[in-house]
């Protein structure tokens, strides 16, 4: 199968191919903007494999949650591209992206939500297989519920960086460096590829978890903040 993927959830973005069982992957810290970089980054993947954008199977894209911005943008290119070639579309959860990074075993991913929140979910790890333990939701550090039962979970995502005290008694490891990256998108992506799980490309859709942009005033003083 080939498969490409786009992931700009963050300001860490990322592209992916996977070509003939190799996958390549161009990515960059880029603080604002960086928009202009993906489709040049895939169409450098695709000249290195050898093959034009016409002989993928499929595309995928960190489907969040994360930045609005960045989510529609992933999302955006992807359903324009499968639109054009009329290929089958994956969207991955972020927080799954980053859980396989820090895997094996059990593992709570939690990324900066901005606004005093963070998006969480718990997983369990093994090998390129992940399994949902608890759904992604947003919640204020403070109100975070405790881990599942179980020793030996992994924490992971800059949530640990944003916010030290997550979890600080129950986690035996912190990854707080890990962030959705294509390559781990991608490798989720490829068993639900052959699967047959990849949908429309009209039916693509960003994960927000979150449906709030930015705070009002009225909550901005609520929590401390200024007008």
């Amino acid at each position: 199968m080939n498969l490409a993927t786009i992931e700009s959830s963050s300001h860490h973005l990322s592209v992916a191919l996977c070509c003939g069982g190799q996958i390549r992957q161009r990515a960059a810290d880029v603080a604002n903007g960086g928009s202009t970089l993906l489709l040049p980054w895939l169409n450098e993947l695709l000249a290195e494999a050898g093959i034009a954008l016409s002989a993928l199977d499929a595309l995928a894209f960190g489907a969040g949650p994360g930045g609005f911005t960045g989510l529609r943008l992933a999302c955006g290119l992807v359903q324009g591209l499968a639109l054009g070639l009329d290929l089958p579309v994956l969207g991955v959860c972020g927080l799954e992206a980053v859980a396989l990074q820090a895997g094996p075993g059990r593992v709570v991913a939690a990324i900066d939500a901005r606004m005093g929140e963070v998006y969480y979910a718990y997983y369990a790890v093994a090998g390129e297989g992940i399994e949902i333990l608890g759904p992604p939701a947003c919640a204020a550090p403070s109100n975070l519920p405790p881990l599942p039962p179980g020793q030996g979970w992994t924490g992971c995502g800059d949530g640990l960086l944003a916010y030290p005290d997550l979890w600080r008694d129950e986690l035996g490891i912190r990854r707080g460096e890990l962030f959705p990256t294509a390559d781990a998108v991608l490798r989720l992506a490829l068993p639900r590829l052959h699967r047959g799980e990849g949908v429309d490309a009209a039916l693509a859709a960003p994960l927000y978890v979150r449906d709030k942009v930015a705070l009002t005033t009225a909550e901005r003083l609520a929590r401390g903040g200024v007008r």
